[in-house]
Order: C-alpha cells, then sequence, then structure tokens
C-alpha cells in the first residue's frame, strides 16, 4: 500500500496494492500492522456500512474522539474532510478526494475533522471503521452546504437528509 498526499496536515490517503488479471481482482482492505506504519494506529471497534443513490450527501457529521477509515466498496464518492481542531491553523478548511470500486482508496479520517460524502454513481456502498463506539448524544455536525466553509460538492442534485439539511452552520457550535 502507499500513502498519497493530503493537503490538510493529519488525514491519511492510502492507495491499496491491488493484485488483479482478468477474472477479477484481491486486495487486502485492513492489515494493522501495514496501518500503523502509515500511522493509523487505532484501535478499530466498530464497522458501518452504508449504501445511497446518486446525489445522495451525509455529512458534515463527527463525534469527538472518534477517527474513521472509509472506503468505497461500490460504486464512486466525493469525500470530503473539514479541520474542526479548534487550535489548527487550517480550522474550517476542507479536503475532498475520489473513493470508488475502482480506485480502492481509503481515507483516514483522524478525530477533529469532520466527514461527510456525495454519490456520484448510480448506487455506492460506503463502509468504515470507527474508533469508538456510536453514541447518539456525542454525534455532531453541521451543514453540507454551510456558506462560510464553501465546500464544492459535485454539480448534480444533492440530496441530504432533513437533518443534515437542518444542521447548524459551523460557526454556531462554538469549537472556536
Amino acid at each position: 500500500m502507499e500513502q498519497l498526499a493530503t493537503k490538510l496536515d493529519g488525514p491519511i490517503l492510502v492507495k491499496p496494492t491491488v493484485h488483479g488479471d482478468a477474472r477479477g481482482f484481491f486486495m487486502e482492505t485492513y492489515r494493522k500492522s501495514g496501518y500503523a506504519e502509515l500511522g493509523i494506529g487505532e484501535d478499530f471497534v466498530q464497522d458501518n456500512h452504508s449504501r445511497s443513490r446518486r446525489g445522495v450527501v451525509r455529512g458534515m457529521h463527527f463525534q469527538p474522539g472518534q477517527a474513521k477509515l472509509v472506503r468505497c466498496a461500490r460504486g464512486a464518492i466525493v469525500d470530503v474532510i473539514c479541520d474542526i481542531r479548534a487550535e489548527s491553523p487550517t480550522f474550517g478548511q476542507w479536503e475532498s478526494v475520489e473513493l470508488s470500486d475502482e480506485n480502492g482508496r481509503q481515507l483516514y479520517v483522524p478525530d477533529g475533522f469532520a466527514h461527510g460524502f456525495a454519490v456520484t454513481s448510480e448506487l455506492a456502498d460506503v463502509v468504515y471503521k470507527v474508533s469508538t463506539y456510536y453514541d447518539p448524544d456525542a454525534e455532531s455536525g453541521f451543514r453540507f452546504d454551510d456558506p462560510e466553509v464553501g465546500i464544492e460538492w459535485p454539480a448534480i442534485d444533492l440530496t441530504p437528509s432533513a437533518r443534515d439539511q437542518q444542521a447548524p452552520l459551523l460557526s454556531e457550535l462554538g469549537l472556536r
């Protein structure tokens, strides 16, 4: 596997080694020791799987103390992270990457970053590991289309949940 550059400090974009031929392919999607060599030393405790159709946008979500390792096992998404670390010089800055079943890339989202994605294929299965158990009382987020953050989502009709559409702005969360 190979670590690819990210513009924000903390997240890690991973390009897996894929062994393929005319029959198909094989790749390891997680090996604790290999990820530790890249700086991902989390003890992941839960795996999650979501399926969404084209245009679904989810985010921007975070749970304090939780890191994620995200991949798109089917289809394609634009995966977005935003720095929400109070003392960070890049607070409020975002970055996006394409994750797909074709490129096999994974994005490590450390604690202190909000996460979201938009589906660009007809259907997408997103699977991700998390370092803490889901806690509905700790989960938080801000609006995916917060004008102060200015995330550039794909130019397709986006369909957020009611919760994501009504989420507060990042500046309203009092993180700074």
